[in-house]
């Protein structure tokens, strides 16, 4: 009777521990990762993926708008091109999914929405100075996870899209920043050295 119980609680405790699966010892759940022909893919590089599409998804529509409504010529210009390359980037990142059979949004995320709501209600140089301002902000945050993916990822093909996708935020970082408009002082601070791992 003593063993069957022991037996009973030990099963119980390795279900409550582990609930999705065999964890490594970096807390990981492996049933999280997945095997494909270019490595393992894990939540990480998922997450890369359907951030870089979601981006596509708000700000293909609002370089459009840009290059129509903008008031500075040079916004109208910075507009096109993001709206374009983030077109291309687009179909990249389809592709990639497609290979790696990880299921893309087809919608904005709900900030997302929430900017092209907000530029949809203004005009003129404030449209101009909001549309800087949220894009900038937007490309430094997926700036950020790409980075980290790049770094770490075990998936060859994730890390070859994003070596290329780091460089295209890089440029358009660098073209918004070229209009004037950006707020730097909006833009979130960088983690001081004690919260940053080591080099």
């Amino acid at each position: 009777m003593g063993v069957v119980g022991f037996l009973l609680v030990t099963t119980l405790t390795v279900f409550m521990v582990l609930p999705n699966g065999t964890s490594s010892v970096s807390g990981v759940f492996w049933s999280d990762w997945s095997a494909t022909e270019y490595g393992p893919l894990g939540p990480a590089d998922v997450d890369a993926l359907i951030k870089v599409r979601q981006a596509g998804l708000w700000e293909i529509p609002v370089g459009q708008q840009a290059a129509d409504r903008a008031q500075s010529s040079r916004v109208r210009e910075v507009g096109a091109t993001i709206a374009d390359d983030h077109a291309l980037m687009d179909e990249q990142v389809r592709d990639v999914a497609a290979r790696l059979d990880v299921r893309l949004p087809s919608t904005p995320g709900e900030d997302q929405q929430h900017w092209m709501d907000e530029l949809t209600g203004l005009s003129g140089a404030e449209w101009d100075r909001v549309f800087a301002d949220r894009l900038r902000a937007a490309h430094g945050n997926v700036l950020t996870v790409l980075a980290e993916v790049r770094a770490g990822t075990r998936n060859e093909l994730v890390r070859s899209f994003c070596q290329h996708a780091i460089l295209m935020v890089l440029r358009h970082i660098t073209l918004l920043e070229s209009t004037g408009l950006v707020d730097y002082g909006a833009l979130p601070e960088p983690r001081p050295p004690e919260r940053r791992p080591e080099p």
